[in-house]
């Protein structure tokens, strides 16, 4: 078993890649272009269209030319928190991209449940067809399983690794099966604290990136490993993850040992 295989997203019933792809991190669009070539169609892009996020634009206006529009999955993100504001970027996002929708808008990143008129605002993005799907993002975890009560949401974006492992117990237990929003991860790397030497325990190596990203999909729970790359190089050493499969008991007792060490310091 490897993590080559497309994964329905949830009750989206969307298929995407185990890895997602971040705009943010400053990867030139002919990587963005080869990660969806190896199946990484799950593109996550800020709705404020500024710096580095524009060559996850160009990317996308490529492969759109190319490829049938259902194939590529594009998760926009807004930190408005205004509905007004929220509603003007993203149209403005639609019109640069030359596309009529968006599969997924998430709200990010919200502490508690976004305020009424936010989700809203949202909802009626969805009515006119612009977007088909929701989804909220937080550091908070137990946010989310609120919100799964009520059911708005379809996509949730969650902060989880090795040293960040309270959604095993704060939002996972709580997501049934049969009305499973789709689960994204995000900040793998702890920021890239877990793969830095000199912060280990005594006597043990630091994590690869590919043994973050591993990691995280080990976890039954997660459809989508969010991930970002700064370069060429970065980026075609994350996608040598789809080549692996999920962790062994050895392996996962080593990243949580470190992740611990990492926590606790």
């Amino acid at each position: 078993m490897n993590f080559k295989d497309k994964i329905t997203l949830g009750r989206t019933g969307l298929k995407v890649g185990r890895l997602g792809i971040s705009s943010s991190f400053g990867a030139p669009a002919e990587e963005f272009e080869e990660a969806y070539e190896k199946g990484c169609n799950y593109f996550s892009w800020g709705t404020f269209i500024k710096g580095r996020s524009k060559e996850m634009k160009k990317s996308i206006i490529n492969i759109l030319k190319r490829s049938q529009r259902d194939q590529l999955v594009l998760s926009m993100y807004t930190y408005a928190h205004h509905s007004y504001l929220t509603e003007a970027f993203f149209i403005r996002g639609l019109k640069a991209l030359g596309i009529e929708f968006a599969d997924i808008l998430v709200l990010g990143y919200f502490p508690k449940r976004p305020n009424q008129k936010i989700i809203d605002g949202a909802l009626k993005l969805k009515n006119k067809g612009l977007v088909h799907f929701l989804g909220v993002s937080s550091h908070h975890r137990r946010v989310f399983a609120g919100l799964f009560e009520e059911g708005l949401f379809d996509v949730y974006h969650i902060r989880y690794n090795a040293a960040h492992r309270g959604a095993e117990t704060d939002t996972f237990p709580f997501i049934k099966k049969e009305e499973k929003p789709g689960i994204v991860s995000f900040t793998t790397t702890r920021w890239g604290q877990l793969l830095n030497p000199k912060k280990m325990p005594e006597n043990m190596t630091a994590p690869s990136a590919i043994d973050s990203y591993r990691f995280v999909l080990s976890n039954p729970a997660v459809d989508i490993c969010m991930m970002g790359a700064k370069n060429s190089v970065q980026m075609r050493e994350n996608l040598q993850t789809l080549e692996h499969g999920p962790m062994n008991e050895e392996e996962l007792t080593r990243m949580k040992i470190i992740g611990d060490y990492l926590y606790k310091k």
